[in-house]
């Protein structure tokens, strides 16, 4: 087929080609198209395969001029999109090309015509000059390694009821039955609530009445009368159990309970900052990467396609409808009932979204300029990495990972680590400000 084009490049990464179908392909497909009609098309009076042409052109003439027209379209854009050459011009396939109007169809003239698509951002970046890293300084001390050691105190604590004539104390777990009172003293039925648990001194009640529960024993009543800046609210709370978390002495017994790798509590203490230590490198170089994105995209300023923004917010929505274990459609049914709009909580998500895009494209961008990839080898130093730091073996890991779009995830993951570790010999990176390990996770 013979085919000229041309492409002009449109707002928005978006593209307009105009294709020229020569006039001898043209002809050809309208013959090719006209002959599937005689072999398939049955007429009265005339058998099968053998309605002239004539005929089927004065009944059929105009879907046969379409259908002609269709096949020269796919053809021709099929041999243009799949030359190599023309890569970067390809259309995203979030939406498919779009044609304004279909050109006329004469077997005379050459066949014109024009569609639209989204391709994908082009984003060349040729120097890191200006881009500054900060690095968090975060040293893991004794808060830390207590902190995780509570917590596992925490997790293997035995929970026991406490004698009736002991009163509530912080951190015990306390049920109560409680209802909301009116000025005039009467209970509100709708507020009644019976069989509430919850920790004292911790934030996992609505009612912030743990002060007012400490002193108070089993089956004690009392009103309790609470103020948030102008609302003053009154309860009626009745104790029906108070239990207390026996906490494990930390000592080897308890490093053995927790896993049979530990013989002592120093060999468990050395696993806990291992770990720390681990969390720690993973956040900063987040934090790193996250910096070197955004300092990216700001310096190299392209627009995100509108059928790329468009799916990733549709794939949002889906996942969101995932979550509640229901369909999108009922999931926007759902929205609005409660008074909103989809179309209102999609604006919101997308700064976030075209975020997220841009600093994909540029990472995309940057492995074809530096021409990223890894080697098998580099792929078993991963394997045995993953083991070492979750304490499995090299065969587990590969096991978890033996699936292909899996294993795909973890190439993909090896580049951007090898992307990411080479930019940060290009550009500054200094020492930043030093933050607390908890901080650190807070962090955005």
């Amino acid at each position: 087929m013979k085919v000229t084009k041309e492409i002009v490049k449109l707002e928005h990464s978006a593209a307009k080609l105009t294709v020229t179908v020569s006039k001898k392909d043209v002809a050809e497909s309208y013959n090719e198209t006209l002959g599937k009609y005689a072999k398939q098309v049955q007429i009265p009076g005339f058998r099968k395969g053998h309605v002239p042409a004539s005929v089927l052109e004065r009944k059929f003439g105009d879907s046969i001029k379409m259908e002609a027209a269709s096949e020269l379209i796919d053809k021709s854009l099929n041999e243009i999109f799949s030359d190599e050459k023309e890569a970067e011009n390809r259309p995203l396939p979030y939406a498919q090309p779009t044609m304004e109007e279909m050109p006329e169809f004469d077997t005379s003239k050459d066949f014109t015509y024009t569609v639209t698509y989204d391709v994908f951002p082009k984003v060349e970046i040729k120097d890191f000059a200006g881009v500054s890293i900060k690095e968090p300084q975060v040293t893991i001390g004794d808060a830390e390694l207590e902190e995780e050691l509570k917590g596992i105190q925490e997790r293997n604590a035995v929970v026991i009821d406490k004698k009736d004539d002991e009163a509530a104390e912080k951190d015990n777990i306390v049920t109560i039955n409680i209802v909301e009172k009116d000025n005039d003293g009467n209970e509100i039925a709708s507020t009644k609530r019976d069989g509430f648990t919850f920790t004292i001194g911790t934030a996992e009640n609505v009612y912030k009445i743990d002060d007012d529960i400490i002193g108070m024993k089993k089956n004690d009543s009392k009103e309790i009368t609470t103020k948030d800046g102008d609302t003053t609210k009154k309860y009626s709370v009745t104790v029906t159990q108070i239990k207390v978390r026996n906490l494990p002495t930390l000592d080897d017994d308890l490093a053995q309970d927790v896993s049979d790798k530990f013989k002592t509590l120093d060999d468990l203490k050395k696993d806990i900052k291992a770990k720390l230590e681990l969390a720690k490198d993973r956040k900063v170089n987040e934090i790193k990467v996250n910096s070197l994105l955004e300092q990216l995209v700001e310096k190299n300023n392209f627009e995100i396609p509108a059928s790329m923004l468009n799916a990733e917010l549709d794939g949002r929505w889906r996942m969101m409808a995932q979550q509640f274990q229901t369909t999108p459609e009922e999931l926007d049914r759902m929205i609005s009932a409660s008074g909103q709009k989809k179309e209102d909580m999609l604006k919101e998500w997308t700064g976030d979204a075209e975020k997220m895009l841009k600093s994909r494209i540029v990472v995309d961008s940057l492995m074809k300029s530096k021409n990223i990839s890894v080697t098998p080898e580099e792929i078993e130093a991963q394997y045995q990495k993953i083991a070492d730091d979750n304490g499995i073996t090299v065969d587990e890991v590969k096991q978890h990972y033996s699936d292909p779009r899996s294993k795909e995830y973890l190439i993909d993951d090896a580049k951007e680590q090898k992307l990411y570790k080479e930019i940060f010999a290009e550009v500054k990176v200094s020492k930043g400000d030093k933050v607390a390990f908890a901080d650190l996770f807070k962090r955005q």
